[in-house]
């Protein structure tokens, strides 16, 4: 099964666009939870089985174990959620970007040491830079391509001298969407505070899968990102990480957080158009 199908096939079984991100920050750990690197497993799987039958993916983001020596939860993390959570996918969050021989490194990283389904990647260092990623043809490869950041104006939304002067973002979406995407591959990453320029990267990326974060803590549009982002043929993920996974500092938080999972998931649905099939 590729990553597309299984995507496909957990947002069906779940009836869910939603996909939680696992981003553990030990100062936000609940009360009675060392802040330590061991207690990152704890934290995460406790999210994991909580929402296991909610999401449609998880997003374990990189740098929050990296940071603190927490790789080895990690590993064990992704092992987890194939437990809890088969046949829900696993969106490793690395924002990887380099070429040759160093990408080669990143892709092994990703899909031998920790597993996962799927990963996000800088492309702007060109086609060569996601190149090694595409030998492992099940797995999939979501590009940046309009974050929602504010410093993502300074290069995304610069015309390019080319006819019709497309903007950044819209030639690599043309770009994923057609000739990078020879294996069917491909996703793009999207900001949910700009549902016009989601809709606007649908328009030119009709059939890719969109990984859209910014709903929750980032004040991102949950109802107008679904309406901008979701066709027939075209699905969606929709990230939320700290509205769920920090619901409550208490000894409640697995159930907070799965209480906060069900709230978005039906949030999602509801913008979903009448009649639509996931």
């Amino acid at each position: 099964m590729t990553f597309t199908q299984m995507l496909a096939a957990a947002s069906q079984a779940r009836q869910s666009l939603l996909c939680v991100g696992l981003d553990p920050d030990p100062a936000r750990f609940p009360a009675g939870m060392a802040p330590a690197a061991e207690s990152f497993f704890d934290f995460c799987a406790a999210i994991v089985d909580a929402t296991a039958d909610v999401a449609a993916a998880f997003k374990p983001q990189i740098a929050y174990f990296a940071a603190h020596g927490a790789e080895r939860q990690l590993q064990r993390l992704i092992a987890h959620v194939r437990q809890a959570a088969p046949g829900v996918p696993v969106i490793l969050d690395a924002k990887r970007g380099d070429i040759g021989a160093t990408a080669r490194q990143y892709a092994r990283e990703a899909f031998e040491r920790y597993g996962a389904d799927a990963v996000t990647l800088s492309p702007f260092m060109g086609f060569d830079s996601i190149e090694p990623y595409l030998d492992y043809a099940d797995k999939g490869l979501f590009l940046l391509c309009r974050t929602s950041n504010p410093g993502g104006d300074d290069l995304q939304a610069l015309p390019l001298a080319l006819p019709g002067q497309p903007r950044l973002f819209e030639h690599l979406a043309q770009l994923a969407q057609g000739p990078w995407n020879a294996n069917g591959q491909l996703g793009l990453v999207v900001g949910a505070t700009r549902a016009h320029e989601v809709a606007r990267v649908r328009e030119m990326a009709p059939a890719l899968p969109l990984l859209i974060p910014g709903v929750g803590a980032q004040g991102g549009d949950a109802a107008a990102t679904v309406r901008a982002g979701w066709r027939p043929g075209g699905p969606v993920v929709i990230n939320s990480s700290r509205a769920i996974l920090y619901a409550s500092s208490g000894a409640n938080f697995a159930d907070a957080a799965r209480a906060a999972a069900l709230a978005t998931r039906a949030q999602l649905q509801a913008a979903l158009p009448a009649g639509a099939v996931l």
